[in-house]
């Protein structure tokens, strides 16, 4: 698989922002020749599927500037530096929804967006919840929205529910229910 690889010539840092890194790199492609790569360095990230005692997935609805748009997304956040995934994960779920997890069980672990970012998610379940307390960012709004498994199929149909992680979700939790049945 040595024939794939690209050797990085030359590395130049564009931005240094407060959740990414944007690099320009100077790459030699295995047929000898050179390219350029436009590079989003991301410290990762930690998302949760939460299932409360009446058995809805709890997501949270908010406004995705870049989007422009409001969508519904399983709890989740930025890794702190030095930060253990799992930690992460207990952390985002209780700031976000106001749930503590008594459990996490790690299901999956993926890149983002390989073609042009390093950003890796970890992605945890846990169906044991006890009251906690919420404790937003000053910068982030949304609200709790709790959804049956059928809610949510729906969801991803009409496109409230649209990025790749929440959409993980409810093909996990589809999964489960399966499962379940055979």
């Amino acid at each position: 698989m040595d024939h794939l690889i690209e050797k990085t010539l030359s590395s130049k840092v564009l931005f240094e922002g407060r959740v990414i890194d944007v690099y320009f790199e100077e790459v030699e492609l295995p047929n000898g020749q050179t390219s350029t790569r436009e590079i989003v360095k991301h410290p990762g990230a930690v998302a949760i599927i939460p299932i409360n005692s009446k058995g809805e997935l709890l997501l949270v609805r908010q406004f995705r500037k870049p989007l422009e748009k409001i969508l519904y997304e399983i709890p989740a956040g930025k890794l702190e530096k030095g930060e253990e995934p799992e930690s992460c994960a207990y952390r985002e779920l209780e700031e976000e929804t106001g749930f503590k997890a008594l459990g996490l069980e790690k299901i999956a672990e993926f890149y983002t967006s390989p073609g042009f970012a390093d950003e890796k998610i970890f992605i945890y379940y846990t169906n044991q919840l006890e009251q906690g307390q919420a404790e937003l960012d000053e910068d982030e709004f949304l609200d709790l929205v709790p959804v049956s498994l059928n809610e949510a199929k729906d969801m991803v149909k009409d496109g409230r529910i649209g990025d790749a992680k929440t959409v993980y979700a409810v093909q996990y939790l589809e999964l489960l229910e399966l499962k379940k049945q055979v």
